[in-house]
C-alpha cells in the first residue's frame, strides 16, 4: 500500500471547512487557557488571606482584575478577527 502514505501526508489537502473548524477549536482552547490563567492571576492578586468567601474589598479587586483582563482579551480577539477577515477577503479576490 504505497497509496496510503501519500494520502495521509499532511493537512494541506484537507477541506477548508475542516481547517476552519480546527482553527476555531484551537482558539477556543486558547481562550479557555486564558480564562484559567486570568482566574489564577486575579485570585492570587486579590486574595491576600485565603478563605472560603470573598470579602467586599477582594471581590471588588477581583471584578476589576477580571474586567481589565477581559477588555484586553477582547481587544486581542477583535484584532485576530480583523486579521482573519482581511486574509480571507484577500485570498477571495485572488481567486477571481
Amino acid at each position: 500500500g504505497g497509496m496510503d502514505a501519500a494520502s495521509g501526508a499532511g493537512l494541506g489537502g484537507a477541506d477548508p471547512q475542516l481547517q476552519r473548524f480546527i482553527e476555531v477549536e484551537t482558539q477556543k482552547q486558547r481562550f479557555q487557557q486564558l480564562v484559567h490563567q486570568m482566574t489564577e492571576l486575579c485570585w492570587e492578586k486579590c486574595m491576600d488571606k485565603p478563605g472560603p468567601k470573598l470579602d467586599s474589598r477582594a471581590e471588588t479587586c477581583f471584578m476589576n482584575c477580571v474586567e481589565r483582563f477581559i477588555d484586553t482579551s477582547q481587544f486581542i480577539l477583535n484584532r485576530l478577527e480583523q486579521t482573519q477577515k482581511s486574509k480571507s477577503s484577500f485570498s477571495e479576490s485572488l481567486s477571481d
